[in-house]
């Protein structure tokens, strides 16, 4: 908590259309935010279209993928703040390649974002979190964990390893007071999903039941609710936020 009995929330790849909503509904529902980024440019743009919209988030840079680079913030963090009581693993890249065509470089990139970042941060933080007798782990994986995609050998790799993940950490941690969860999103209003071809994009819109893309809204308030009291008996699970795009 900060000095003001907050809980401090970090959100990993804040900057992009899910972790943006994140921050935002953490903030809403009383949370102190800590917003990490890699490009200080992108960061201070983003930060600028916050504080117009009224949100002020306390931002701290890291390279996800690099451990001493995430335990140097998060030191930062906790002597400047207060210690980190929620993280949110969101940070994520992708560089699709079928995988005959898939370079070392993509797989290694890949994973060292999408997924040893988890480690990175969740490692650094989770002493804490049982010594003080609460944490919420919340990660953000995907659709295409759970179903693979063509494409995406590394990307899907990378999810379904942080659900792995979250089973795992989730029975060892359970009795100090911690959860860990998976959210899996499908396709997304993001930015980056409305900048696909309007007719490539009609198409994927075909396929998921409920007739729309999601909002980042509503992986948002998932968020928020699973990093609530409210929440305290649901740990080791993963939450398909598809549209009934793939159901199992």
């Amino acid at each position: 908590m900060d000095k003001n009995g907050k809980r401090v929330a970090l959100v990993t790849g804040s900057t992009g259309g899910l972790g943006t909503a994140m921050c935002q509904r953490l903030q809403q529902d009383g949370y102190r935010v800590v917003a990490h980024y890699r490009n200080p440019d992108k960061a201070k743009e983003w930060s600028d279209k916050m504080k117009a919209e009224g949100f002020l988030f306390d931002l701290y840079a890291a390279d996800i993928s690099d451990y001493v680079s995430c335990g140097e913030m998060i030191a930062k963090i906790e002597a400047e703040i207060g210690p980190i009581d929620i993280l949110v693993n969101n940070a994520g890249i992708t560089k699709d390649k079928p995988f005959h065509k898939m370079s070392y470089e993509d797989w290694d990139a890949v994973l060292k974002t999408n997924l040893y970042s988890v480690f990175n941060c969740t490692r650094q933080l989770i002493d804490g979190m049982r010594e003080r007798g609460f944490g919420r782990i919340i990660n953000i994986s995907s659709v295409n964990g759970q179903r693979g995609q063509f494409g995406q050998a590394n990307y899907s790799a990378a999810k379904a390893g942080m659900h792995g993940f979250t089973k795992t950490l989730a029975m060892e941690v359970a009795s100090k007071g911690i959860t860990v969860n998976t959210i899996s999103p499908g396709y997304i209003g993001t930015d980056m999903v409305m900048a696909v071809r309007e007719d490539v994009r009609n198409q994927i819109i075909a396929q998921i039941p409920v007739g729309r893309l999601g909002g980042t809204d509503e992986i948002a308030y998932l968020v928020s609710f699973l990093a609530s009291d409210k929440a305290s008996f649901i740990t080791g699970a993963n939450y398909s936020i598809n549209g009934g795009q793939h159901v199992y």
